[in-house]
């Protein structure tokens, strides 16, 4: 372990004593938020992106000792470890060079080495190889024997032993990987006859780069376009180069076994060598490619979570439509259903009456706050004739992202929900949660079905999948979780809970009414020491009589929370509420062996203001009434827009009309930028101006450049 604590710190540039020291708290069952937010004496203060390398690494790592177990375990059963190899496999810490060397001793299949080998033809392969006579043939005649049947099956059988040998060489294998690093090119053409079926891949039907230089997204695109069968994608480099560095790493002079051996060499390269570096190129470009998909998609799916709530307000929602009509529902400040309805005020029925009266009656009867519009199918006409009501209190419109809501609507979580209503009704509910509170209603669907991102199907799903979730959980946690109105997806993601305890405490909740305090978690049916201290710093209770209990400060604290409260003579209810007695507080004389300042500082922070939101505001997005539809558009029209995605090559923007925009992202700022994220993020407001219009395929170019924003 102390190997790999070394290992971590030099990869990641950290001390080793706070690689050390966050690797024995998750070796305890510590979660990252828990280690993040309530360890910072340990950790020096690492972030939750600084601790998670770690835990990546170290278990990376960890499973590179049991490769090694396995192989040392082969080769030792084969009789063939000696001291000298053990030592070289032991402190071997890259996987690559690891299998290198595993290689030579690993089970072979029916090779065309194996088979002779099965001949005996071993002996001359190493005569060959030694390169010191030149009169092989003659050597060569002493193996004819009844299963070889002349010089030249001899020779030819030695040779097929000497190309495995050279294909397994660590330093051949190292030389063509470095000419496959200078030169290698990533080429894509099209699929004879699948011209017009793979229309959307013609960018992509005869094209050529090098592979260290081709964009993720494009990498990934030629690959679906591959797995689609439309494309072609082949892996090329200098073979030249490659086979010469291989000649002098194996040949040693001009005579006839020398040149038996070239010939070994480039049958080696072209038949072993070459086809493994090449599979070893592409799983390796594709894995960087996903790794900065993912890394995107995650990026995205922290903005959007992190979208501001308008908070506890009435919200009367809006699924538009047209011929089905729009979906009403009304919701109380918590999310829950009071009413559904279907208005008319689209086409083909356009009654504007009818739905101009029952939306009023409705805001009046359900002291409606705020209405929240989805953005799919008819949404502007509704806005409009929504913004056009008078109303007998200051009523906003927002329009909300649909994005996965029909996921949710027909997910069980939905029809457990509300059993007895059909989906219409169900996503019209979560158009109107999202605005109350994005974060908790788009916990309830998949990460990949909200709609950010790209290419979320091809990318390695497991990794995506652990990324996406530590990215709501990073999320869930620093907010915060209401313990007494949380559904059971969203404490789910509460560091040390988990879909069980989750359940146990709705559970609990059902049976025994609202919590009133902290301690009272611990009366949840497993509810275990750890797991509390794990989760209750991230969980809020309101309504309880301790003031801590709706704060991030951890329970542990407490005592030194109420020491402070009574060195000032107060409450800490009193403490928390006045400025001038938490003034009057030294922290420096609170300092002890497991508390320093990260912490007293993170508390006196929560007493400034305790259980605060770190997401901010909401405002409302307001596009230009006159452009509904992509045929308004024309080139140099400024417009508002909001960031609907975020790829690697650009933003894609909502700018009021059924088809987003594309700002490039060389038409983003007049400086060079390697990623969208450096200057915009997703649900941000911006200003963009129309660049160029492609009517036939329903594409809109924007641009940001010299737009005030």
């Amino acid at each position: 372990m102390e190997k790999i604590i070394d290992i971590l710190a030099a990869e990641l540039n950290l001390p080793k004593t706070r690689v050390a020291n966050v690797c024995a708290l998750l070796d305890e069952g510590a979660t990252i938020p828990f280690i993040s937010r309530y360890r910072k004496e340990a950790t020096g203060g690492l972030d939750e992106i600084a601790i998670q390398s770690i835990s990546k690494r170290k278990e990376a790592l960890m499973e590179l000792e049991k490769r090694k177990e396995t192989i040392l375990s082969t080769i030792e059963d084969a009789g063939k470890l000696t001291p000298e190899l053990k030592s070289k496999i032991v402190g071997c810490f890259n996987a690559t060079e690891l299998e290198d060397i595993y290689l030579p001793y690993k089970p072979k299949r029916r090779t065309r080495a194996e088979i002779a080998r099965g001949k005996g033809l071993e002996p001359l392969a190493r005569i060959i190889m030694a390169q010191h006579g030149d009169d092989i043939t003659r050597t060569a005649h002493r193996y004819v024997n009844d299963k070889v049947a002349d010089t030249d099956e001899a020779i030819n059988g030695a040779l097929d032993i000497i190309a495995e040998w050279v294909s397994e060489n660590e330093a051949v294998r190292n030389t063509v990987r470095g000419t496959f690093r200078r030169t290698a090119s990533i080429t894509c053409k099209v699929v004879k006859g699948k011209e017009e079926e793979g229309e959307k891949y013609q960018n992509y039907f005869d094209c050529s780069e090098p592979l260290r230089r081709c964009s993720s997204h494009r990498l990934l695109a030629m690959r679906r376009g591959e797995k689609e069968g439309f494309l072609k994608v082949a892996i090329k480099t200098d073979d030249d180069q490659a086979e010469a560095g291989i000649y002098r790493i194996v040949k040693r002079g001009n005579g006839e076994a020398s040149s038996l051996v070239g010939r070994a060499a480039a049958d080696s390269y072209k038949r072993l060598v070459r086809p493994s570096i090449e599979t070893e190129f592409a799983a390796s470009s594709k894995e960087h490619a996903d790794d900065e998909a993912i890394d995107m998609f995650a990026q995205n799916l922290r903005q959007l979570l992190f979208a501001p709530p308008l908070g506890h307000k009435r919200v009367l929602a809006v699924d538009p439509g047209y011929r089905t009509g729009c979906k009403v529902v009304c919701l109380d400040e918590q999310g829950n259903l009071l009413h559904n309805d279907v208005i008319y005020p689209t086409p083909p029925r356009n009654d504007f009456t009818g739905a101009a009266k029952k939306v009023s009656n409705l805001v009046e009867a359900y002291k409606i706050d705020a209405i929240a519009l989805g953005n799919g199918t008819a949404s502007r006409e509704t806005e409009k004739f929504l913004t056009s009501l008078r109303y007998n209190r200051d009523i906003k419109v927002f329009v909300v992202s649909e994005s996965g809501a029909s996921i949710y609507s027909a997910s069980k979580i939905a029809r457990d929900e509300f059993p007895d209503k059909d989906v219409t009704v169900r996503g019209a509910v979560s158009i109107g949660r999202r605005l109350i509170d994005p974060l908790a209603e788009l916990v309830k669907i998949d990460p990949k079905s909200i709609g950010v991102g790209q290419y979320q199907h091809d990318v390695d799903q497991t990794k995506l999948k652990q990324a996406l979730d530590f990215t709501v959980e990073s999320c869930v946690n620093s907010v915060g979780v209401n313990i007494n109105t949380a559904s059971r997806e969203l404490l789910t993601y509460v560091a040390g809970l988990g879909p069980q305890l989750a359940k146990n405490i709705v559970e609990y909740r059902a049976q025994n009414g609202d919590f009133h305090s902290r301690r009272e978690i611990m009366n949840v049916p497993r509810m275990g020491a750890k797991a509390f201290q794990q989760c209750a710093g991230f969980l809020r209770i309101p309504e309880s009589s301790n003031p801590l209990d709706n704060s991030a400060v951890h329970p542990e604290r407490y005592p030194l929370v109420e020491q402070m409260a009574k060195d000032c003579g107060c409450t800490v209810a009193q403490l928390i509420s006045s400025p001038e007695l938490r003034t009057k507080i030294n922290i420096n004389k609170y300092i002890s062996a497991d508390v320093g300042l990260p912490t007293l500082t993170d508390i006196m922070n929560e007493l400034e203001k305790p259980g605060r939101d770190p997401r901010k505001g909401i405002d409302a997005m307001a596009f230009d009434e006159n452009i509904t539809d992509i045929t308004q558009l024309h080139p140099g029209m400024e417009l508002n827009g909001i960031i609907t995605n975020l790829t690697q090559f650009g933003a894609f923007v909502d700018i009021g009309v059924h088809e987003n925009g594309l700002v490039h992202i060389s038409e983003m700022c007049d400086h060079y930028i390697s990623s969208p994220t450096e200057v915009v993020k997703v649900h941000q407001h911006v200003r963009v101006a129309v660049k160029d219009i492609d009517l036939e395929r329903k594409r809109i170019s924007l641009t940001m450049k010299g737009i005030k924003q």
